[in-house]
């Protein structure tokens, strides 16, 4: 195979810091050499390679933003470089890395206690402890406000009862961020831990999409935790945050998706012969190229935008949503538009783009559908809300 060049139009990676390039360089060359061989077979038998979590550890992808506590304090820019880069290798396992640190370390350390950072984030840093996040339910996706799942306050501890639905890392996470309904109808977050007494996950079979992740749902029956394990936080205003983390990681790492399909269609273009020239030297080959350049190209110029100015303390959800839409439509459209320029071959395993297809089906749908962010963003022009 051909060695990955990344599409770089605008030469924006000439704007990155010597910390941003070296972490650039450091986990694009770990994808090329330790995931792409082999992520076909892991997708294949649907398995999640556990034996990669030590080298992201190592990397500092592990809540590579957090400041102190064993983790890598990175910026919001490099952050997102991060994620893109492990995306041009597979969803899923940007899914994993993204998970564990936007939706797990991130509430910990933004709103938990100095005892609860100090027990978790370092062992999660180093990969030792792996976390999820439930929010989601079997009946409420984008309305997360209708939570079913309950905390009722006794004593000195909580009894929590409901279900978590499509939950990544869920069968091998060490513990997980669960949001419920409190007595007062108000949603609170709180950190439950593997063994905890009614308290069990349960892995989602036969997917055919982020088959290289683990999808899991969780079941809280009368399941009691120590009070000391509730968040500092109440209201959607809690996991809305955590989203908004995961969102802007979604929105560079499927720039990653993107780039990898384009750098594929290029090189298949290049060298497939049919009536005794390469394809691409047809202009309809070409005109889909140019296309996948110009969405790649706009979609770097966004989120180069929007890592600057969170790096500022300055961005908005808008600006986060807006990313997420159009990156991961645009990483969807990208993929259907290699394995048409491929062909048959697009279809197998010896090629990317049909994987990043299929994966690229859920990122689309997770942490905010297509559609939510078109309302949110409508909302933003006009002021008015139109979920319900």
């Amino acid at each position: 195979m051909k060695p990955f060049e990344a599409l770089d139009f605008l030469n924006l990676d000439s704007e990155l810091s010597d910390d941003e390039r070296m972490i650039r360089d450091t986990v694009r060359s770990f994808v090329s050499k330790e995931v792409i061989p082999y992520v076909g077979e892991w997708y294949d038998k649907g398995q999640f390679p556990k034996h990669l979590i030590p080298a992201f550890a190592e990397m500092g992808t592990l809540g590579a933003t957090i400041q102190g506590y064993g983790c890598a304090g990175a910026s919001y820019t490099a952050y997102g470089i991060i994620m893109r880069e492990i995306e041009r290798g597979d969803s899923g396992l940007r899914s994993f890395v993204s998970v564990q640190g936007a939706l797990c370390m991130y509430p910990i350390y933004a709103f938990g206690s100095e005892e609860q950072k100090q027990k978790y984030l370092p062992e999660m840093a180093k990969g030792n402890l792996i976390g999820c996040f439930g929010l989601t339910e079997p009946d409420f996706g984008s309305n997360p406000s209708g939570m079913r799942t309950t905390a009722r306050k006794d004593g000195d501890h909580y009894v929590l009862n409901g279900s978590k639905m499509w939950i990544t890392n869920g069968t091998i996470a060490d513990l997980a961020i669960v949001w419920a309904k409190a007595e007062d109808g108000k949603v609170n977050g709180f950190i439950v831990e593997k063994g905890d007494p009614g308290f069990s996950a349960r892995d989602i079979e036969k997917k055919f999409s982020l088959r290289v992740s683990m999808t899991s749902e969780l079941i809280l029956e009368n399941c009691r935790i120590p009070a000391s394990r509730r968040l500092n936080v109440t209201g959607l205003k809690g996991p809305f945050a955590c989203l908004n983390m995961a969102r802007y990681g979604i929105a560079w790492g499927a720039l990653g998706a993107s780039m990898a399909c384009y750098d594929e269609a290029v090189n298949y273009a290049k060298t497939r012969v049919q009536f005794e020239k390469p394809i691409a030297s047809h202009q309809l080959v070409q005109a889909k190229l140019v296309e996948m350049l110009s969405d790649i190209t706009h979609g770097q110029l966004l989120m180069f935008r929007v890592g600057r100015m969170k790096d500022l303390g300055q961005e908005t959800a808008q600006m986060i949503s807006l990313g997420k839409m159009k990156n991961v439509s645009n990483a969807l459209k990208h993929a259907r538009m290699t394995r048409d320029i491929l062909g048959a071959s697009g279809i197998t395993f010896e090629y990317q783009c049909g994987r990043h297809m299929l994966n690229l089906e859920s990122v689309n749908t997770y942490e905010g559908t297509e559609d939510i962010h078109r309302l949110i963003l409508g909302e933003s022009i006009t002021g008015i809300p139109a979920y319900r």
